[in-house]
């Protein structure tokens, strides 16, 4: 079966689109290892289409985070509509972006976490021995 690659969603039938989605998901889901995730992506979305989506997952974050919607439009330049967008997502209608967004999370704590190590002599002592550090105040990280 052949399909047009310009089309809306909403004109096709309710099969078709059930089938055109499922083939995605499950192609998607095939995938094994971030590297491989960054080539198909790459290969199926436009640049801009992956920006649109990289940046999406960024206003996530930062409402999970809970930044304000003018901070976000400030500092991100988009409008109030595509953060609601987002929250609206969040809240309710996509439970699979806030799990993706929570493995984002795990993921970036553990990319700072080798970062840490791999850099900082003195990471690496209170994690080797963290009583000796008991009485010393670690600083509160600032908020990016």
């Amino acid at each position: 079966m052949l399909y047009n690659m310009k089309i809306r969603a909403r004109e096709l039938s309710k099969k078709v689109r059930t089938e055109v989605l499922d083939t995605l998901y499950t192609a998607a889901g095939s995938i094994q290892g971030r590297a491989a995730m960054k080539l198909f992506l790459r290969d199926l979305l436009t640049e801009s289409e992956r920006v649109m989506l990289g940046r999406r997952i960024i206003i996530a974050r930062k409402l999970l985070e809970g930044y304000s919607y003018r901070e976000i439009e400030a500092e991100m330049k988009v409008g109030k509509d595509t953060i609601w967008r987002v929250q609206r997502w969040l809240d309710d209608q996509f439970p699979g972006f806030e799990k993706a967004i929570a493995g984002l999370e795990n993921e970036m704590k553990k990319r700072e976490h080798k970062r840490m190590y791999a850099t900082s002599a003195l990471y690496r002592l209170k994690k080797k021995y963290p009583l000796h550090f008991l009485l010393i105040p670690t600083p509160k990280q600032k908020r990016k």
